[in-house]
């Protein structure tokens, strides 16, 4: 039920944005029987997920892979003549999908089970928002704990020359109508490379520009290697790493220069376009912060427990604004933990406390090839001292996938050296993001190899190439 005016009674549990960890520490809080208020500031509801992210880019993105394999058809057999990508058509599917999942959300967060303030907040004192309505009414409000779920907004770096030449973010590709035909992709990774990858998909020529010396920098290096050879592959798709951008200006063609240092030599890329897409920052500019004692990293990033409380133990945090994946599975799980601690702490519950747990670590992204990987990288099993045994295997040599002419990318098992406990895996290739919870259920089970290869795989399935490192790994003992 939207409020429009002073509350007279303090509630329970105020929350700071109605997006995924919003609505989900809401829908908690309801349930543990706490009086319930949501304050979101967006102009439409729904949160960065359905409106600006994950659904609305997943949406783009299948059409760029029908038009892909259509581009393929010969190789099936098939003829295919005249393929024309309709920009506007493709804008408008995409429109009419967000438009259902952001009307459902709309609905959730208006039912009446919890107040909503159509605005924005500060905080004032440590217990008390001064809210501002979409309207203009301004009062404050109350509460006895709360949840800080206010997302992230994209980072604009200060390069020279990019504000003179101009630049799309994310948010403007995703709601354009047309398309340039060339662009420059500023950065290396997940929104940069499953949007790159779109645009190829849809016919427009890319150069990716990333600073680091791979793609996806935080990820084991054969992951990012792989997936830059197939994107490379590609004639309308260009993959510069290790770079450093210098400066940006306008060639006599009127095209947007990149003016890069790579290995020591200054290098120049151009487009029609250019994509801003060099990470996102949490959003806490104008919240109050400093005022009430809430501790944040240099990033913005609000400090947590595993409990989700900041160093305001009666303030939590969930979502993008503290981190520290940027994943929606996991901001619901955190404002879902977040709701029950501040019940408990309230005495209103005696609901089994949980914790966040990172032993899942799930990651997916949506370029072509996907990639998706769980738990322990190579990497991070390396840094922590570790022993593990390592074991891959390619989908160039796999039934399934040469039936589906998607060659490319392979799957990797990384288990315990002593007793063989499945400890992470990763994928790159065909359906990534499907195959990647056969893992976590094992994961979850903490199953060794020797119990895995114990679970019936049909054939020919993409599923059963994880029995493969399974086996090489289990030999090994």
């Amino acid at each position: 039920m939207e409020i429009t005016s002073a509350p007279t009674e303090p509630y329970d549990f105020v929350i700071l944005g109605g997006g995924s960890a919003g609505y989900a520490a809401a829908r908690t809080a309801v349930d543990l029987g706490l009086r319930t208020a949501v304050v979101d500031g967006a102009e439409e509801l729904g949160g960065l997920c359905i409106l600006r992210g994950c659904m609305p880019s997943k949406a783009l993105i299948e059409s760029a892979n029908r038009a892909r394999a259509i581009r393929h058809a010969d190789e099936f057999g098939l003829s295919v003549a005249g393929l024309r990508v309709d920009a506007a058509a493709v804008q408008a599917r995409k429109r009419r999908l967000i438009r259902d999942f952001s009307d459902y959300r709309a609905g959730q967060l208006a039912s009446g089970e919890f107040d909503l303030f159509r605005g924005t907040a500060t905080f004032t004192d440590a217990h008390t928002l001064a809210v501002t309505t979409h309207s203009g009414e301004a009062f404050p409000v109350s509460f006895r704990t709360a949840l800080i779920a206010t997302g992230s907004e994209i980072s604009v770096p200060d390069l020279t020359g990019l504000g003179e030449v101009g630049y799309l973010t994310s948010d403007d590709l995703l709601a354009a109508d047309s398309w340039a035909g060339s662009y420059l992709v500023l950065g290396g990774g997940a929104i940069a490379l499953e949007l790159a990858c779109f645009l190829e998909g849809v016919g427009q020529k890319v150069t990716v520009i990333q600073r680091s010396e791979h793609l996806l920098s935080s990820s084991d290096f054969d992951i990012a290697e792989a997936l830059e050879r197939a994107m490379e592959k590609r004639a309308g798709l260009t993959v510069a790493t290790g770079t450093q951008l210098e400066r940006f200006h306008r060639n006599e063609a009127g095209e947007k220069v990149a003016v890069y240092a790579q290995n020591g030599v200054t290098k120049e890329a151009a487009a029609a376009e250019i994509l801003l897409a060099l990470g996102r920052r949490p959003r806490v500019v104008g919240l109050g912060l400093d005022g009430i004692g809430v501790e944040t990293e240099s990033s913005g990033r609000i400090v947590c427990t595993p409990d989700q409380r900041s160093s305001q133990p009666h303030i939590f945090a969930a979502g993008d604004v503290c981190g520290p994946h940027e994943l929606v599975h996991l901001a619901i799980e955190q404002g879902e933990i977040a709701a029950e601690h501040a019940a408990h702490s309230l005495g209103r519950s005696a609901r089994p406390l949980r914790t966040m747990d990172y032993r899942l670590k799930l990651f997916g992204i949506f370029t072509e090839p996907q990639v998706a990987t769980v738990g322990l990288s190579e990497r991070e099993a390396a840094d922590a001292g570790r022993a593990v045994k390592v074991a891959t295997y390619p989908f160039g040599d796999h039934g399934k996938s040469m039936i589906r002419y998607e060659l490319d990318g392979f799957v990797k098992l990384i288990a315990d050296a002593t007793n063989g406990e499945i400890l992470g895996a990763a994928v790159v290739g065909p359906e990534a993001t499907e195959l990647i919870h056969e893992i976590v259920v094992a994961l979850y089970f903490r199953a060794n190899v020797a119990d895995f290869l114990k679970i019936p795989h049909y054939h020919p399935t993409l599923s059963e190439i994880w029995t493969y490192p399974a086996e090489e790994i289990l030999f090994s003992f």
